[in-house]
Order: C-alpha cells, then structure tokens, then sequence
C-alpha cells in the first residue's frame, strides 16, 4: 500500500509541513501520524476524506498510487520572484522546432550585438492533429531576453513584456540525457505542488537552459497568480 509515502510526500509537498502540524489540522496526535507514515496503521474513512481535501488530491491517488515524483537530477522545488522582462519571441512549427526557433534567436541576438544572451522558451501547442500524426510536427517558441533599459526599435520589433511575478521552479542537471522522461515529470511534479499548496497557474510557463561550472542545467518556471 502506497498511502504511508504518499502521505509523507504531500506532507513535505505542503510547505514542508511537520508531522504535529498535520495532528493539529486532522483533529489526531502526532504519534497517530508517525504510525500511518510508518505503514503501523491505516486512518478511518472520514479522514482520508479530510486528507484529501487538505492536500487537494484524489482518494484512490492517496491509496493506490505513487504519487512521488522524483529523480537525483531535480533541484528542490522552490518559490522565485522573477522581475519584470521584455522579450522578443519566435515560434516555429516543424519536425525539430527548438533546434529552429532557438537558432533564430540566437541570430538575432547577435543582430541585436546583445552578448551572453538569455534564451528562454516554451511548447507552442496550437497545431492542428495533421500536423502532429501526419507531418510528425510540433510546435516551440524561443524568447530573447532583453537587458534592462535595452535600446530597440519597438515598431521594428515586436517586444513583449511580463509583469514581476513568482514562479514555482524547478532545476534539472543534465536534461538531456534522459529528456523524454526528466523534463515531462519535472514539469508534473511543479504542478503537482501548485496543486496541493492550492496556488493558481497563471497560464505562463517556460525553460530555460545554461551551464553552469561546466554541468548543462535546464530550470523551469511556472507562473502563479499572486
């Protein structure tokens, strides 16, 4: 039975939340939960009902499943105010979009003569089904960042501007060894805390990816309304 980690998981998913904190909110002794997270005991119905409303998650989730997701590549989750940014976006359509829309970017940057340039980017995903089961295509979008107070033509260019705002992030090492499987779940488990702690995605999200002391990192990032 998977409830004693899943419970300790949300339990740590929520802010890190103590085992007599917990006992305060389910109305029990710590010792009570020690003993489910122990598997040395299971709780009555009424408050696996409790539980799943405190960690907004679904009963045969909390009993059945593996809820935690995790990998020795993956940073902490945390919480990270990101200050307000422009940025010139381009997004392509095709077999290999983030090889494209990254390149073109980057040209532009060097246009731009902006040195040691931020790329960001996300999935671009409104493409019709053709051009996914037919024409094996998907869509990507790759975003320069520009520097603070960065002279530009803004007729010439189309900028676009975020609000400061907090993200919840996360960081893998080495994204591209295992992309197809770190990257996806890593994306699930920031949603997964934004669900259980009861915060808002705010329908903006992206990556990004830089070295840093010679190891290739990707961080995620995930807006929340305030």
């Amino acid at each position: 039975m998977n409830f004693s980690h899943n419970l300790q998981y949300l339990r740590m998913m929520h802010k890190n939340m103590t085992q007599e904190e917990l006992a305060q909110k389910l109305g029990v002794s710590r010792q009570t939960i020690s003993k489910w997270e122990l598997n040395q005991g299971n709780p009555e119905l009424s408050k696996i009902k409790e539980i799943c409303t405190l960690f907004n998650c679904k009963s045969d989730d909390l009993l059945f499943g593996d809820m935690k997701i995790s990998h020795e590549s993956y940073s902490e989750i945390e919480i990270e105010k990101v200050e307000a940014f422009d940025y010139i976006k381009y997004t392509v359509i095709s077999s290999e979009p983030e090889d494209d829309s990254i390149l073109r970017i980057t040209k532009l940057a060097q246009e731009l003569k902006i040195e040691n340039p931020t790329i960001i980017g996300w999935d671009f995903p409104y493409i019709s089904q053709e051009q996914i089961n037919v024409y094996h295509m998907h869509g990507y979008t790759a975003a320069l960042i520009l520097p603070d107070d960065f002279p530009i033509n803004r007729d010439s260019y189309p900028v676009e501007h975020r609000n400061s705002q907090n993200y919840v992030t996360i960081s893998i090492k080495n994204p591209m060894s295992n992309p197809f499987y770190v990257i996806p779940n890593a994306f699930k488990s920031v949603f997964q805390y934004i669900n259980v702690n009861r915060y808002t995605y705010d329908r903006f999200a992206y990556e990004h990816l830089f070295q840093k002391d010679g190891v290739e990192i990707m961080k995620i990032y995930v807006a929340i309304e305030a």
